[in-house]
């Protein structure tokens, strides 16, 4: 992970670096708290991305019964081929095969998890609208707009800005600004959209619910701002 503290901003190639799923499940399992809690699942570094669906069906089966919300992370660019899952038939595709998953998982534990789906910032304009008619036809309850961005929009001299890695931060700002005005759209609000890139202050905030997200999240703010950043965003940002 690298700083660019003059820019605001962030570049990681962290990956999903954890110690497995088995490992996450036990330390969901004994957490002490009411706060809703959301498992964002991928597929594997050396998994190909043809067998990729069953990463995330592993995944989905062992988190289920702990996790308030589940993800499929099909934007992170650390992950080698995972954007190509991005592509509208493939995307259907996968995420039709999680959600009847889902379905008999809920039927199973009496309790049905929404499922959402995370897109990248680095998506083409031209075919937003048919990726997120894709991800709510195939039965997703929600798209998450974005991640980081393998751009370097803006940092293009700085020392690491030549480091691997997704951007994220103040530099993300305007084009996830832009990537969810196209989401919202596109999803005519058949599902909420979550925004999140570029949070940095409270009107940042405001901008993406402005635009029309139900929720938003934050990583690169709360690094900068501290943790008490989240208490000014909840005291600061008005409801649409």
């Amino acid at each position: 992970m690298f700083r660019l503290p003059e820019h605001e901003a962030l570049i990681n190639r962290l990956g999903f670096n954890n110690g497995g799923v088995a490992d996450a499940v036990k330390r969901l399992q004994s957490r002490d708290t009411t706060v809703p809690v959301g498992v964002n699942i991928g597929k594997n570094a050396a998994t190909p991305i043809e067998r990729a669906v069953d990463d995330y069906l592993i995944a989905l089966r062992a988190v289920y019964a702990t996790a308030d919300y589940v993800t499929i992370n099909i934007s992170s660019p650390n992950t080698k081929d995972l954007r190509d899952l991005q592509a509208p038939e493939s995307v259907a595709a996968l995420v039709s095969t999680i959600v009847r998953e889902g379905n008999s998982l809920a039927k199973k534990h009496n309790q049905r998890k929404p499922i959402a789906v995370k897109i990248a910032p680095d998506i083409d304009d031209a075919i937003i609208a048919e990726v997120v008619s894709a991800i709510i036809d195939a039965g997703a309850d929600a798209i998450i707009s974005g991640n980081t961005t393998i751009s370097r929009d803006g940092v293009a001299i700085h020392a690491v800005a030549k480091e691997a890695g997704g951007l994220s931060g103040r530099p993300l700002t305007a084009r996830a600004d832009a990537v969810l005005t196209r989401v919202v759209a596109a999803s005519k609000a058949r599902v909420p959209v979550i925004g999140v890139g570029g949070i940095m202050s409270v009107a940042d905030a405001q901008r993406k619910l402005d635009i029309g997200a139900s929720l938003v999240q934050i990583y690169t703010g709360m690094l900068y701002r501290g943790p008490g950043f989240v208490g000014d965003l909840v005291r600061g940002v008005k409801s649409r």
